[in-house]
């Protein structure tokens, strides 16, 4: 298949190589001639250190490449998933899958990314979203990994299913698409966090307590939007809050951690030399959709009350230890 991915970060090459080994005709969009001159140059992504970029791999900046595409993969920051989206609009042929691959929400409008595309492209093509456990440095080296496509449109899923499945990338099919893209979105914050309590010099026990009640909350504010309960125990729920509360690779685990070793946010946000920490944003975006859902995050709020209002690191963790007594499964005994 005519496969065009759009964005030239890490994940999006790390995905353009996966979909060329599968036999695909795959081109690369950058945002600038500049950035795509370099690829073509260096034969390598410096998010990827490394792993060559075969002669086989279209490079391009123009955009419209898509206009032949089968599929198209938006692999931009989310920041960008609007203004790409929009463009698209007129480039796309009507029924080209397209596929969201960023995990975050949109900044202002509380939207998943997923409903972004969707909002500027409307229901001339089918969306699938493709996310899970999965950094795009392990991806981009062969290392085994699985993960989730999902959509409305079952056909569009399997489509997307076989184009990414390889002995060394198995991947799953969901309907679920909004409780795929809240674990996404949300376990940003939890794994920002998880950096939090990295950095003051807390063990394994304060991490399982982070990552576990952090998880009720992505699937407390996930069903009460109209996800699947179920979707939360699989591999954009836990599978992603584990991959990205513990890794090396995780931006939001260096932030955070700056911030618990006593760096304000902003000060750790410089430190982070303009890389998107997509935790950051999503804290307010939960925020934002716990009020309209009626919802309680105490993690995601103490998070955004450190991010965004000044409150100490410490008192939040303490007010967070000292909660009311509650049952760990909420309406035991009801």
């Amino acid at each position: 298949m005519k496969i065009t991915v759009l964005g030239s970060g890490g994940w999006g090459t790390a995905l353009a190589l996966l979909l060329l080994e599968n036999g695909n005709e795959v081109t690369m969009w950058s945002w600038c001639q500049e950035e795509s001159d370099r690829l073509r140059t260096n034969r390598e992504n410096p998010m990827l250190a490394g792993v060559t970029l075969p002669e086989t791999l279209g490079l391009t900046a123009d955009m419209s490449c898509v206009k032949d595409s089968d599929v198209v993969l938006l692999a931009t920051p989310s920041f960008a998933v609007r203004s790409t989206a929009a463009q698209l609009k007129s480039l796309a042929r009507p029924g080209t899958v397209l596929v969201s691959v960023g995990k975050g929400f949109e900044k202002g409008t509380s939207l998943t990314l997923s409903q972004v595309i969707r909002s500027e492209v409307g229901d001339t093509c089918p969306v699938v979203v493709l996310c899970g456990p999965t950094h795009a440095e392990e991806v981009g080296r062969g290392v085994p990994t699985a993960i989730v496509a999902a959509s409305a449109d079952k056909r569009a899923a399997e489509l997307v299913q076989d184009l990414f499945m390889s002995p060394r990338f198995r991947v799953y099919t969901s309907s679920d698409v909004v409780g795929c893209e809240i674990g996404a979105g949300l376990k940003n914050v939890i794994a920002l966090c998880a950096g939090v309590i990295d950095g003051m010099g807390y063990g394994d026990n304060t991490r399982a307590m982070l990552m576990t009640r952090g998880l009720t909350e992505m699937a407390r504010l996930g069903t009460a939007m109209g996800g699947d309960q179920r979707t939360f125990a699989g591999l954009t729920g836990v599978g992603d809050l584990i991959v990205t509360c513990t890794s090396v690779h995780s931006r939001n685990h260096t932030y955070g951690e700056m911030i618990g070793k006593g760096k304000d946010p902003q000060e750790a946000m410089e430190a982070m030399n303009g890389k998107v920490v997509e935790g950051y944003y999503a804290a307010a975006t939960g925020m934002e959709l716990a009020r309209k859902f009626g919802v309680e995050l105490p993690i995601t709020r103490a998070a955004y009350e450190v991010l965004y209002e000044g409150k100490a690191v410490k008192d939040e963790f303490h007010k967070l230890m000292t909660r009311r007594k509650n049952h760990e499964v909420e309406d035991a005994w009801v």
